[in-house]
């Protein structure tokens, strides 16, 4: 017991010094964070979006005005000339605008905002569709009741990232323990001098693994806190399944770090071939934008990738997208599975003197 803890502790003092994992696992995720919580948090979100309206015709401005009201928008500002809202629209001061002629309904969109004017064309069709019927004193044919079929209320494009960072935060957690730590490890001969003592691989990546668990959790836990607190998001999370994915992931992405470690010689190439592989997977996993903006193609590249699949679980288990039990638990089985194959892979040909 007293050899592992001075093992332990030797791994914890690797792993401080080593400034690359400790900027992907601590910092990177926050970095990430902050920059597209203060520039894009509100995408996506239409209750909080501001419209403008031009008035070209006095014909049914009550009933349009009524109808607006009703459509849920907080923020509805009227202009004077389509110039004027056209002007207000490029400089970001208004989201979205209509124009009404007393005949036709005509919406004007930012043509640089891709994403949201999706939400805001689904907005804009169901404000045109209310006033044609106020307009024609109709009522709907069926009732509809609104429910919510997630554990939250109303996400934003914001609630759907936040998990994705976090599971990049585990991939990266994981990964670069192998491919990147152990094989720097054995490049500056540090390997060699552990093998030499009576330790076991064994007993290497349990301290290992055991350090990367606890700063994986931690640094998840930090990023998710400051989504709470600095920008206000809600989550419902299921903390223990959250805790079993942790740990199955993390143990998982290490075995994938195995791959690239058994594949790659050079050991100072590895943590090299590791980040690529991160950088692209966090690129093509739907982290940032929908993986159906992509092409067929990518989108079948996409479901290939792990890093997806642990956005989409992470999403679940803070109460963000659903999933049936079946598929969650099949996915942590899949990656601790990994894990079990890979382990005595890297306890026989990773953890082992470098030869010259």
């Amino acid at each position: 017991m007293k050899a592992f803890r001075a093992l332990l502790l030797t791994e914890i003092r690797n792993f401080t010094r080593d400034r690359m994992m400790l900027f992907f696992t601590l910092l990177f995720p926050l970095v990430f964070i902050l920059l597209f919580g203060f520039l894009m948090g509100g995408m996506g979100d239409v209750e909080h979006a501001t419209l403008g309206v031009y008035l070209e015709s006095q014909d049914d401005e009550d009933t349009f005005m009524q109808t607006l009201e009703r459509a849920g928008l907080r923020d509805i500002r009227p202009f004077d000339s389509l110039q004027s809202l056209e002007d207000n629209m490029a400089d970001g001061q208004i989201d979205f605008g209509v124009v009404w002629n007393g005949a036709v309904l005509r919406f004007i969109y930012d043509p640089s905002r891709l994403q949201e004017n999706y939400a805001f064309q689904q907005l804009a069709n169901g404000i045109g569709a209310g006033f044609n019927m106020q307009r024609q004193d109709a009522v709907p044919a069926i009732n509809v009741v609104r429910i919510e079929a997630g554990e939250i209320e109303s996400i934003s494009w914001f609630n759907l990232v936040l998990p994705g960072i976090l599971a990049f935060t585990i991939l990266s957690s994981g990964l670069f323990a192998i491919s990147g730590h152990l094989t720097q490890m054995k490049q500056r001969n540090i390997l060699d001098r552990l093998i030499v003592t009576p330790m076991s691989p064994v007993a290497l990546l349990l301290a290992i693994a055991l350090v990367r668990l606890v700063v994986g959790a931690l640094s998840t836990l930090i990023t998710l806190g400051v989504g709470i607190l600095v920008f206000k998001l809600h989550f419902t999370i299921d903390w223990l399944r959250y805790g079993i994915f942790v740990i199955c992931s993390t143990l998982g992405t290490m075995g994938l770090g195995t791959l690239i470690a058994l594949i790659v010689r050079r050991p100072s190439s590895a943590g090299n071939v590791a980040n690529a592989a991160a950088m692209i997977m966090m690129f093509m996993a739907g982290i940032y934008f929908p993986v159906s903006f992509m092409p067929a193609f990518m989108r079948t590249l996409s479901r290939l990738m792990p890093l997806t699949h642990m956005a989409n679980v992470m999403r679940h288990v803070t109460g963000v997208l659903d999933m049936s039990d079946l598929r969650f638990w099949m996915t942590s089985a899949a990656f601790l599975g990994i894990a079990l194959i890979l382990f005595p892979l890297m306890a026989r040909y990773i953890v082992r003197p470098l030869r010259n």
